[in-house]
């Protein structure tokens, strides 16, 4: 069995709900149009407005940290926001099939609200689906790491079980209303809590019991990024697969081997092959 073989037949897991799709930015640059998709560009961008130290130049995390140090967090989320303002090109193949398949949780780890307006735009009952967002406790008196809301928009105690699908975005969501993750004071206290696994709503906890994952459009290059993926799968079922082109960095490589990933070198634009392939 070739790699596309075994992505098509991990893809008929996600959608029987057999496996957990766990989503990086390049699936969101299927979509096309100007916002960053990668913690690259998405520096880069920030950087074009506000000059950082040469020591954090070039690293988001840091980058961001020292506009909210020096220009207050209000800048860095104008910033942030305004960099995520463009719409899409096009409609996303892989949004819009995971949308219609609904399977039982979807992580997607970039900042971009693409795959809630997919679920949205699906016409699905209100009940059916939901978010999970990490949040900032920049600005927070209480002691929280995520947010919940229902396919309304309306912020509640927490992710209902009768969700048919729960989407859980770890990092948050740079949209209006919305908190997110991004600077380094943003993650001390969820890397300091995350393997004791606080961090992680005991919803999602259950959701990914029994279940390997798919990793797809994702880099694993940083070591907080590494962190995230380990702990998001941890007590899951073996067998994950990651969807990435090659060549691989040495951490990367060993994070897989780590980690028993198997790794198809693919770009994450085969998903959106695989759809387009007729069935039988």
């Amino acid at each position: 069995m070739n790699d596309f073989d075994k992505l098509e037949a991990a893809m008929n897991e996600v959608a029987a709900g057999l496996r957990i799709a766990y989503l990086g930015p390049e699936v969101s640059a299927l979509s096309g149009g100007a916002a960053p998709t990668s913690p690259q560009a998405l520096c880069a961008m920030i950087e074009a407005q506000v000059r950082a130290p040469r020591r954090a130049s070039g690293n988001l995390w840091s980058v961001a940290q020292y506009v909210e140090s020096r220009k207050f967090r209000a800048t860095l989320d104008t910033l942030v926001r305004e960099a995520f303002a463009a719409g899409p090109e096009r409609a996303n193949p892989v949004y819009d099939w995971l949308a219609r398949v609904r399977p039982p949780m979807v992580v997607d780890t970039w900042y971009d609200d693409g795959l809630l307006q997919a679920f949205e735009q699906a016409g699905t009952a209100q009940s059916d689906w939901g978010l999970v967002q990490g949040v900032s406790r920049n600005g927070e008196w209480i002691d929280i790491f995520t947010r919940a809301y229902d396919s309304a928009g309306a912020e509640i105690a927490e992710a209902s079980p009768d969700w048919e699908t729960l989407i859980y975005k770890p990092h948050g969501v740079a949209r209006p209303g919305s908190s997110y993750l991004m600077s380094d004071s943003d993650y001390v206290e969820v890397l300091t809590e995350i393997d004791i696994q606080r961090p992680i709503p005991e919803e999602v906890q259950r959701r990914r019991s029994g279940r390997p994952f798919l990793f797809v459009g994702c880099r694993f290059d940083d070591q907080m990024l590494r962190i995230f993926a380990r702990q998001i799968a941890k007590r899951s079922a073996g067998g994950h697969i990651a969807v990435m082109t090659g060549p691989l960095t040495r951490m990367e490589r060993r994070f897989l081997d780590d980690s028993g990933i198997a790794w198809l070198d693919l770009p994450a634009s085969a998903l959106a092959e695989a759809l387009s392939v007729p069935e039988g």
